[in-house]
């Protein structure tokens, strides 16, 4: 069996307390976490971000906060530089995309290689439209725009899949990343107190188990003076459906190793990828 990840390789998620109305400041915050990161631990190499970091998670803020994807990007200059310093991947969570073609905002996931080139994008395909009586009325939809593509990163240890937030809950997005030989979903979030304690940590072992790869969600620390907490708890789950490492609701940094020792082993054990029923059921692979 061909090996879908080519080797161990050390993974980062940053829980940044950032989201302030500041947006110089939390770039410079991410820079210095991501930074200390790969200080602390030299052999990481892919590091992530949570989502609207560079931002307010807030509709009434997007627009206000949204930049032009690019080269003379804030924030886009400020990924890439980290990314070729410190010789890593890096999936930069993500922040408003202004399309200036057709003036729409997206919530858009970059990502960059060793040498600081973006590699890919994710827009977020589902926007976060729910009103749970006595719990959470959100509207992403009023503001944003939704992207209309899955994404499948290749970098130089294999290719991830990404998806924002609450594109989670779609299952369709990580069988379509794994079917074209993804080694893990990468999922940059900000579930909050309400939906987070329900759903977070189900739906991170249910994307690891139902495709036999890794999970990764990076979410925001939680910061009760803005007016959206975050759940925080970012988490690593293997392909056998275990948490290897979970994050508090604060600001932190946790590791964990993926080895794709692992990945084969529990698909040779549990064969699901050679038993599946396509003259059952339709195949969802291929991308739009």
């Amino acid at each position: 069996m061909s090996k879908i990840l080519s080797q161990k390789i050390k993974v980062a998620l940053v829980q940044l307390a950032g989201s302030t109305p500041d947006k110089a400041y939390n770039l410079q915050r991410a820079t210095s976490l991501v930074e200390k990161a790969v200080r602390d631990q030299p052999e990481t190499k892919l590091v992530v971000l949570p989502e609207c970091f560079n931002s307010p998670y807030a509709v009434d803020k997007f627009r206000q906060y949204s930049e032009v994807i690019g080269p003379e990007g804030e924030s886009y200059k400020a990924l890439s530089q980290l990314a070729q310093k410190l010789k890593i991947v890096l999936v930069g969570g993500s922040i408003p995309e202004l399309e200036p073609k057709t003036n729409n905002v997206y919530n858009t996931c970059m990502v960059f290689n060793e040498q600081g080139k973006l590699i890919g994008t994710h827009r977020k395909a589902h926007l976060f439209d729910i009103d749970i009586p006595n719990g959470i009325t959100f509207k992403e939809s009023d503001t944003l725009t939704a992207g209309d593509k899955s994404t499948v990163i290749q970098c130089e240890y294999g290719k991830f899949g990404v998806g924002i937030c609450y594109d989670m809950r779609f299952p369709e997005l990580a069988m379509q990343a794994v079917r074209q030989g993804a080694f893990a979903m990468v999922y940059p979030g900000a579930f909050n107190t309400v939906t987070g304690p329900l759903h977070w940590k189900l739906l991170a072992r249910a994307r690891a188990v139902d495709n036999q790869v890794y999970t990764l969600l990076c979410s925001p620390a939680r910061n009760t003076d803005s007016n959206y907490h975050a759940y925080g708890h970012s988490m690593v789950v293997n392909p056998r459906g275990d948490v290897l490492v979970e994050a508090g609701e604060g600001e932190e940094i946790v590791y964990a190793e993926l080895d794709p020792a692992e990945i084969e082993q529990f698909r040779a054990g549990v064969p699901i990828t050679k038993q599946r029923r396509f003259d059952i059921y339709p195949d969802v692979n291929g991308t739009k």
